[in-house]
């Protein structure tokens, strides 16, 4: 169990790694309008290796929150699936990127340009290509709310797990509301000094002040580690 939980924390900080290293600087997603949709539009673009997508603008300052500025888009798959790769798929819909939409594709006319957030991505479940995506625009001033994956580290030296126990990963993401400018790409949570027993709670992460943490109660543990069965079944000392 332990060498499960170092080979998937390696996978992870790899992937986290990777996405700190650049991923919010360089991809700039391309899109073009479409004016259409229904299923029969979407398998035409899709087999022209094209994504269809929707990016809108979202008002969280009325009740109930309100929708505008929505547009259809496609946008290459070869691009995405790229982003993905580099990115990390886990960290896809927590990072932030510039979407420039032009009249067609291969034009220069640039029709508009800013940041969005992804914040949905559909995948077919047998062969793991993207179907469709939904962005909301990231525009400076306004809030969002995003699931920002949980990173585990010091699994390495991690006393609990030396000692056999194992590991409970309870959260794999915690929702914060986020300035556009803020936006928290992931959330590390050290346990390297994680004893059996021990647990670390949601309201012991510290994070930029400006964020917000919608995850519920704050005293739930986002991990522990438990005795294992054969360290809970040995007998008590006389």
């Amino acid at each position: 169990m332990h060498q499960w939980w170092r080979a998937a924390g390696e996978r992870l900080r790899q992937a986290a790694a990777t996405a700190a290293s650049g991923g919010r600087k360089y991809h700039t997603i391309q899109a073009i309008p479409r004016e259409v949709t229904g299923s029969r539009v979407s398998a035409r673009d899709r087999a022209q290796g094209r994504i269809p997508a929707v990016v809108f603008s979202q008002n969280r300052h009325q009740q109930p929150p309100s929708i505008t500025k929505k547009q259809l888009l496609t946008t290459e798959r070869k691009q995405i699936h790229s982003i993905l790769k580099s990115v990390g798929a886990e960290f896809f819909c927590s990072t932030t990127f510039k979407l420039q939409i032009r009249a067609g594709s291969g034009s220069s006319v640039l029709l508009e340009s800013g940041n969005v957030l992804p914040i949905k991505l559909h995948r077919d479940p047998e062969t793991g290509k993207v179907l469709n995506m939904v962005f909301v625009w990231a525009e400076n001033g306004s809030e969002l709310e995003v699931d920002v994956p949980v990173v585990l580290k010091g699994i390495d030296s991690c006393p609990g797990l030396k000692k056999g126990g194992q590991l409970s990963l309870i959260r794999k993401d915690l929702k914060y509301l986020c300035p556009a400018e803020s936006i928290l790409q992931k959330v590390e949570v050290d346990i390297s000094n994680l004893d059996i027993g021990g647990r670390i709670l949601m309201n012991d992460i510290q994070v930029d002040p400006s964020l917000k943490l919608l995850s519920g109660n704050l005293t739930k543990p986002i991990c522990k580690i438990a005795a294992s069965n054969v360290e809970s079944s040995k007998p008590l000392a006389a």
